[in-house]
Order: C-alpha cells, then structure tokens, then sequence
C-alpha cells in the first residue's frame, strides 16, 4: 500500500532521477542556447523572399531553420522535464513559459517559409534538386509540404496563426495546472484502516486492492474531487475544443478529425473504421466481463470492479530492480544489442523513477534530436507498472535507433505509430512471462493483466476516441459543450460498452473532466491502433524469428523518411484495412478463452 506522504524532490535518491545535466549541465547553459535562438532568429526571417532565387538560398534557409529548430527541441524538453519534477517549482514554471513565447516566435519568423516554398514552381524545384545534390535531404519534405498544399495560407496568415498558437494552447495549460499543480485529492482509508493521502499515481492501486469497499472509496473520492469543479473542466476542454476547430477552418479543413488525421497522411476513414469495428465486437468485451464477474465471485459489478486482478490469491510484486531484470529478458528476442542499448539507458539514468510531491502523474518517453531518450514513471511496485517501464522503454528504443540513423528531418516519428513500439514491448513481456511459469494461479494472473490492458488500451481508447469525435461534431454543428451535456455523452458511451454487464455508476459520467488525452488533439485512436499494428508484429516475430524481426527493427531505423502507413506495410501489417483490428479483437477473445479453461 502507498506510503502515508510523498517525499519531497530534494530527498528522492539521485540513482532514481533522470540526468537532464546530459542536456544542458547548469541552467546558466540552457539561457544561452536560449539567448542563441532568439539572436539568430533574425537571420532566418532575413529569407524571406529569397527562397526561389536560387538552390544554395533554399539549402541555407533549411540549414538554419533545423539548426535553429534542434536547440529549440532541447531548450524546450529540459524545460519541460524539470517543470514536470515538481510542477509547483516556480523557476521552472517561468522557465518552460519562456521556451514556449520563444517557440511562437521562432514559428513566426519561419511561417513565410512553407507558402513562400509552395509559390515557387514545380519545374525550379526540380531544377535545384538537379543542381544541388545537397537538396536531396528534403526531397520528402518537400514533397509533403505538396501534398499539403491545399491547407497551406498566405504568408501573412500563416504569421498570424503562429502567433496565436500560443493563445490556442491556454485551454492545456489551465487544465495541467488544475490537473497536476492545484489539484487536492482527499484522504482514504487503505484496507488495514490506515489514512492514505489518495494520488493520481496510487489511485490505480486502490482500485486495484481486493477490498471492495476501498475500491469504492477510492473511486467515489477521485471522482467527486472533480465534480465540485466540473465547470472549469467543462471551459478548459471546451475552449481546447474551439480551438481546435478554430485551426482547422483556418486551414480549410472539413473538420477538425480531417486536420488533425492529415498531419500524418491518415485518411479519417481509420478512425472511423476502428470505431466501428470496435463497436461490432463488444460481445467479445462483454463475455470478459461476464468471466470477471464469476471469478471475483460477484452477482453484480461496477466500474470501480474492473482492475482489481481476478485471481485474488495471488500477491504479485514487481520491485523496480525486478522489473528492469524481467523486462531485458522479455525482449530478447529482438536481439542481443537491443537489450544492451536498453540496460545502457538504465544505468544511464534515463528514468525518473519515483513519485515525489508536485511531480506529474502518469508516465511518458521524452526526448528530442541530440539527448538521451528519457522516461517518466511514478513506480509502485507491482505487474501494471513493469509493463509501464516496458511500454515506455519501447518509446524510447524507437527514438533512439531513428534519431541514431536518420538525419535531423526525419528523425522523429509520427503520433500513428508511437504506440507500435510500446505495446509490442507489452505483448512480448506478456509471452514471456506466460512461458516462464506453469503455476495455473500466477498464469491466470499474467492473462487477467493481458485481458485488462486490452480492455483498456483497445476498447477503451476506442470508447475515448467516439467520445472525442462527438463533442468536436457537436461544436461544430453549433451545439454548446457543458458539463451537463458532455457528462451526458460521456455516460451513454459507458452505457453503450459496459452496461449490459456493469452496473454504470453514476459517477464516471464525470471521468472526462480527468483525462489529459482529450487536450491531444484526437490522439487516444493511435493507442488502439497502435495495439492492433503491434499484436500482428509480435506475433509474426514469435512466429518467423529473423525476417520478421529484421523488418521491425527496419521500422524501428526509419522514423518519417516515408508516410506512416506506408512504414508499417514494410514492417509487416497494413492499416489501410480494418484487419488488423478484428485480429486483435480475435486475440482478445481468444485469450478470454484460456482463462475460462483455467478457471
């Protein structure tokens, strides 16, 4: 059970922090190279309205801006890492505000960039990539600002949009501050009786305690926290919506879905698809909650019954130690040099390990061109957060072989295929660990983890997914987003995927006003996508050993030298298909039914 307070930043051991002295070693450097960007900014601007003279002035203005865009990347991630230490650190605070005026700044003295390069004529850029073999490098820049053209603006507008890019971002920022520095969650009683000051990081642990009624104090606590204040989340997500929809116009998209799926050459019709299809097989997730009823031994359950582990003999716990031990061996089979490059990222101190008081919640790889890779946990010890250290060292494996292999443009990798990388890592831990061990208790276990991690990476991301495309399709036909009505939308979707075998407890109509993902701009359908794309590679890896790992580690190299989807087709599976959602939907069942043999 978590411990009674949180220790401070200050006393937290310094083998359990990251090391953000690899990116800048005192604060002192990183005003310099902040000092740098805003100095050379004014000589990036000076191009303006020289880029088609010549194939030398187009390869200098894409030189100075990836110089420039390269420092920002790592100004910008060591301030938000050390914010996210202690998010009520006030020099922090002010210096990640800094980077991100300097960031708008720097967007608007490069907005004339992309609509100057798209008024230049098809025949003088082929011209200069005859001419300058240098050019070669952004031939797939260039050929994706084409495709984009149609969404490009004037100059002018685009120097506009840049500039209230960070006005759009206020909506995020009220929420991460009410989220994580304001928020004040109340005291609980652990199953021993004891006072327990309930966090975001042990909240998963109460509910998944297998005391019922600390389950439901846990839940009930968390939730009517955030409904005393449901009308500020209901502003926050409603102008992060508006905004939204406000970008998406201005770029002359049908909606908001449109233009957030296009950044990535995704055609809406995936997102669409994964809804449906989702939505066709919850006879599959009913049928798992039917056995988690029979073997928790309840007439009825509630939504505050779902992670508890179905096989309540077994006390399963996983130290950090262990789990960095267990993990290694897991992902064996992707090659001995990828398990040293991952042990050499643990005992570089690339993991801030524990939680401390003011750090963020949740977990996340972070990173960017010329840094280590790093990860953000809030470690307890148990089987969910080894798979967490897993799922985010897949993350950061992928960044660090793409940016060790691609040049600067291309060495970062699309939202689409984040979640491959990470849930691979899970569905390998997941073989390992059912293949290491014979006692039908602890198998049994290792399948409750499995069945709920789908449940919740699959079926619920794709319940947040319809969720999302809602209330955006409600604004945009001119209906108003409050809370009444968005905990109204919210309840029916709990209702649709749960409630013919879950009592739907009239408090989870309020849990949208807790979820950071809805301020990601329709980012949660990639975890279920994500999850599909990976479960179709693990297998073929188990399956087929060296090809098929050799064409993932390919994938792993390629970061976005080509489009997305076109990546993952080399890598093995095709996403332009709802297949390889059904088959993960058949995996799902099909596990159901091993855990029904050994109950």
């Amino acid at each position: 059970m978590p411990t009674m307070t949180l220790p401070k930043r200050s006393d937290v051991p310094v083998e359990l922090t990251w090391n953000l002295e690899t990116i800048y070693e005192t604060p002192e450097a990183w005003e310099q190279a902040f000092q740098w960007v805003n100095d050379e900014l004014p000589k990036l601007a000076a191009f303006e309205g020289t880029l088609g003279n010549s194939a030398q002035t187009l390869y200098d203005a894409f030189q100075l801006d990836n110089a420039l865009s390269q420092v920002l990347g790592k100004l910008h991630v060591y301030a938000s890492l050390r914010s996210d230490e202690d998010t009520s650190n006030g020099p922090n605070l002010a210096r990640l505000s800094r980077i991100q005026m300097l960031g708008a700044k720097a967007a608007a003295a490069s907005a004339y960039m992309t609509p100057e390069i798209l008024d230049i004529p098809q025949e003088r850029i082929d011209s200069f990539l005859r001419e300058d073999e240098r050019l070669e490098l952004y031939r797939h820049v260039l050929d994706e600002l084409l495709r984009r053209k149609p969404h490009v603006r004037s100059a002018e507008v685009e120097a506009l949009l840049a500039e209230v890019g960070e006005a759009l971002e206020a909506p995020s920022q009220v929420f991460n501050m009410a989220n994580n520095a304001d928020l004040k969650l109340p005291t609980v009683k652990d199953a021993d009786g004891q006072d327990v000051e309930l966090t975001k990081g042990n909240y998963v642990l109460f509910l998944e305690d297998h005391h019922r009624n600390v389950r439901k104090d846990a839940f009930e606590a968390m939730h009517s926290t955030f409904l005393k204040q449901r009308n500020t989340y209901a502003a926050t997500l409603n102008g992060q919506v508006k905004a939204q929809i406000f970008e998406s116009r201005a770029r002359r998209y049908d909606s908001a879905l449109a233009a957030a799926l296009d950044s990535n050459n995704i055609p809406v019709s995936v997102y669409d698809n994964l809804i449906d299809t989702v939505h066709n097989n919850l006879g599959a997730l009913h049928r798992y909650l039917r056995l988690r009823k029979r073997l928790l031994g309840m007439d009825d359950l509630h939504l505050y019954d779902l992670y508890v582990p179905m096989v309540g003999e077994i006390d399963y716990k996983v130290s950090y130690e262990q789990a960095k031990e267990t993990v290694a061996k897991a992902l064996a089979p992707l090659g001995a040099d990828y398990v040293e490059d991952m042990v050499r990222g643990f005992h570089s101190r690339w993991v801030d390990v524990v939680e401390n008081e003011g750090k963020r919640g949740g977990a996340y790889s972070s990173g960017t061109y010329g840094t280590n890779p790093f990860v953000l946990l809030n470690y307890q010890d148990n089987l969910d957060n080894m798979f967490t250290l897993a799922h985010e060292f897949g993350h950061s494996m992928h960044s660090f072989y793409t940016r060790r292999t691609q040049p600067y443009p291309y060495a970062g990798y699309t939202i689409f295929v984040a979640e491959v990388a990470s849930t691979l890592n899970e569905a390998l831990l997941t073989n390992y660990l059912l293949e290491t061990t014979t006692d039908p208790a602890l198998r049994k276990y290792i399948l409750n983890h499995y069945l709920e991690g789908f449940r919740t990476t699959l079926y619920r991301q794709a319940m947040f997914a319809a969720f999302e495309r809602q209330i955006h399709a409600a604004v945009e036909a001119g209906e108003a987003l409050t809370a009444d009505s968005l905990s109204q939308m919210y309840k029916a979707l709990n209702d649709a995927y749960y409630g013919p075998e879950v009592h739907v407890d009239d408090l989870i109509s309020i849990e949208w006003a807790r979820i950071p993902h809805f301020y990601y701009n329709f980012y949660v359908y990639q975890y279920a996508t994500g999850i599909s794309a990976s479960a179709a590679l693990a297998q073929q890896i188990l399956r087929e050993g060296a090809p098929a790992v050799e064409r993932y580690r390919r994938f792993l190299t390629r970061g976005s030298s080509d489009y997305s989807i076109n990546l993952l087709r080399d890598a093995g599976v095709d996403m332009t298909s709802p297949a390889p959602v059904q088959q993960a939907l058949d995996l799902f069942d099909r596990y159901i039914g091993e855990m029904e043999k050994l109950a």
